[in-house]
C-alpha cells in the first residue's frame, strides 16, 4: 500500500475520475467515492451515473451519492470510515459540516493558477482571455470557494491555437499527478501550505447566453472566445435570427487583413473556404455545427449546403 492515510474520494466528470484512477492503480487507500446522485438523461431519460461512479462500481470502491450533504444519515456514514483526508475534484461546494471531518483536512485540485481564475469555469476562461499559461493548484479547502491555503502548484503553456478541449486534458493528466504528489506530503508530515498571493481574477460558470459570438470584437478576442469554448458548450451565432437558426462554431483560424465588408458577413471562395468578416481581417471557420445537423469540417459542410448570399452573421 502506499499510503496508510485514509483517503475519501468526492468528484463527477472525467476530469475527476482521472485522479480517482492513479490513487487507485498507485496503491493509496481509498476507502470512500461520493459522487453526484444518478440522473435522468438523453431522450429517453434514461437515468445515467457519473464517470467516477462507472470506476467506482468497477473497482468495488465503497460509494456515496447524497442527494443532501447535510443529512445526518450520510454524515455518520462520512464520519464510520475514520477520514483522514478528502479529496476533492470537479464536485460542487461542500459544508464546513463535511470538509472539516478528515483528520488531516480536506484538499481540492483546481485547474488554473489561484488565485487566477477562481470558480466553475477556469480553463474556458483562460483562453478566452488569452492567456499563454494555465496550471493546476492543489490547496485545502476554506469556508470561501477557491480561497484556502496552496500546497502545490503547476504551470503549464498554452498554444496559440490550443482549444479548451486540449487544456482540460493536459490538466487532467498533470493535475492527477499533483494529487498523488499531495497525499504523499501530507502523509510525511513535511507540507507547507502557503496562503494565495497575486492578482484575485474570476471564472464564474458559463451559461448558453454567454457564448454568442460578437462580430464586432477584436479578430484575436472572436478567434480567443472561439477556442475557449470548444468543444464544449462552443460558441455559436445566428445565421438568421428571425427563424431562430443559428451555427455552432468549433475551430477557427485568423487572417489579418484589411477589407471593406460588412462586419460578420461570410464568405466562400472556390477552395470552399469559409470567412467572417470582422475588424482587421477575417475568421476562417475551420469546423462547424448548424443547427438540427451534426458537426462537421467546413469543406464537408459546404458540399450540401449554400448560404444565402449576403449573409451576415449576427
Amino acid at each position: 500500500m502506499k499510503s496508510k492515510l485514509r483517503i475519501v474520494f468526492m468528484g463527477t466528470p472525467d476530469f475527476a475520475t482521472h485522479s480517482l484512477k492513479l490513487l487507485v492503480e498507485s496503491g493509496y487507500n481509498v476507502v470512500g467515492v461520493i459522487t453526484a446522485p444518478d440522473k435522468p438523461s438523453g431522450r429517453g431519460q434514461k437515468m445515467s451515473f457519473s464517470s467516477v461512479k462507472e470506476y467506482a462500481l468497477l473497482k468495488n470502491l465503497h460509494l456515496m451519492q447524497p442527494k443532501n450533504l447535510k443529512d445526518e444519515g450520510f454524515i455518520n456514514e462520512l464520519k464510520s470510515l475514520k477520514v483522514d483526508v478528502q479529496i476533492v475534484v470537479a464536485f460542487r461546494m461542500l459544508p464546513e459540516l463535511v470538509w472539516s471531518i478528515p483528520t488531516k483536512g480536506t484538499l481540492n485540485l483546481h485547474a488554473s493558477l489561484l488565485p487566477k481564475y477562481r470558480g466553475a469555469a477556469p480553463i474556458n476562461w483562460a483562453i478566452i482571455n488569452g492567456e499563454n499559461e494555465s496550471g493546476v493548484s492543489t490547496f485545502f479547502i476554506e469556508k470561501e470557494i477557491d480561497t484556502g491555503n496552496i500546497i502545490l502548484q503547476e504551470k503549464v503553456s498554452i498554444g496559440p491555437d490550443e482549444n479548451a478541449g486540449h487544456l482540460h486534458d493536459k490538466l487532467m493528466e498533470i493535475g492527477a499527478k499533483l494529487v498523488c504528489e499531495t497525499i504523499d506530503k501530507i502523509d510525511s508530515g513535511k507540507i507547507e501550505a502557503k496562503a494565495q498571493h497575486g492578482t484575485i481574477t474570476q471564472a464564474p460558470k458559463i451559461f448558453k447566453k454567454d457564448c454568442k459570438i460578437d462580430w464586432n470584437d477584436s479578430l484575436i478576442n472572436i478567434h480567443n472566445f472561439i477556442r475557449g469554448l470548444s468543444p464544449y458548450p462552443s460558441a455559436w451565432t445566428f445565421i438568421d435570427e428571425e427563424l431562430n437558426q443559428s451555427l455552432k462554431i468549433f475551430k477557427s483560424s485568423v487572417i489579418e487583413s484589411a477589407h471593406s465588408e460588412g462586419i460578420g458577413k461570410i464568405t466562400v471562395d472556390e477552395k470552399n473556404t469559409l470567412k467572417v468578416a470582422v475588424k482587421g481581417g477575417y475568421i476562417q471557420l475551420h469546423e462547424i455545427q448548424l443547427s438540427g445537423r451534426k458537426k462537421m469540417k467546413t469543406e464537408d459542410f459546404l458540399r450540401g449546403y449554400q448560404f444565402a448570399k449576403n449573409t451576415i452573421l449576427k
